[in-house]
């Protein structure tokens, strides 16, 4: 079985999910750009083969237990194994909570809590019998704080971080890094300018933080030596008030 990066996630060409898939083919992993949308990730396997890289397209919703199930059986399939898995899925509504509907707190935490679940649980079956291999969940600020008008997105966010920090203490010791990385502040790229326009307006580029420097430091977290492990990695631009 050869070992394999699985970037659960992938939308925007310019965003995280699409970042990372270039990071971890560039270190030389064969990539598995994953997402709901089959013209992206075929567009980013495309271009990382292009640039001299191996990846594959693989399309599924990460908030099916099923189609996650299916996806790594694909990726057995093929004869990969998961070396590096990292789950970017989100999701965010800005409501006050009693405007709220309950499908909407549900489909947060589906996306944002949920998903990460399901790609764990599929990861770590993988990784175990070889006792490696790593797996990183994206955080935001609301992991730690929760403020109007985002509380659902909050409530879900923080049920994420318990689920890393369980995941770290009851893996960790057979061998599978579990990383949780906070990202404070707003990633760059099409999505971002295009729904928070004032918000991009008044922070300017020195205030976002460029998906390409993330994906170094997921990265550097694969990387990181078993006996100095990073399970919590805060991060934002040098502009952002914290």
């Amino acid at each position: 079985m050869k070992p394999a990066a699985v970037v659960v996630g992938v939308g925007p060409v310019q965003g995280l999910g699409a970042a990372l898939a270039y990071r971890f083919a560039q270190a030389g992993l064969t990539v598995f750009p994953v997402g709901r949308t089959e013209a992206r990730v075929r567009r980013v396997a495309g271009d990382i083969e292009q640039l001299g890289g191996r990846a594959k397209a693989l399309v599924a919703d990460a908030t099916v237990p099923e189609q996650v199930e299916t996806l790594f059986t694909q990726i057995a399939d093929l004869g990969y194994v998961p070396e590096l898995v990292t789950c970017t899925v989100d999701l965010n509504l800005k409501a006050p909570l009693l405007e709220t509907a309950p499908e909407d707190f549900e489909a947060l935490w589906r996306a944002n809590c949920f998903a990460a679940y399901l790609v764990a649980r599929e990861a770590l079956r993988r990784m175990l019998p070889r006792r490696r291999g790593t797996l990183i969940l994206t955080g935001a600020s609301a992991s730690l704080r929760a403020r109007p008008p985002f509380t659902a997105f909050a409530a879900a966010k923080f049920a994420l971080r318990a689920l890393a920090q369980g995941l770290a203490r009851e893996y960790g010791p057979r061998g599978i890094h579990v990383a949780h990385v906070i990202i404070d502040g707003v990633l760059d790229g099409e999505r971002a300018r295009r729904r928070f326009p004032e918000l991009v307006a008044v922070k300017g580029d020195s205030g976002l933080t460029r998906p390409e420097s993330v994906a170094e430091l997921y990265w550097q977290l694969h990387c990181q030596p078993a006996d100095a492990w990073t399970h919590e990695l805060d991060l934002r631009p040098a502009t952002e008030h914290f």
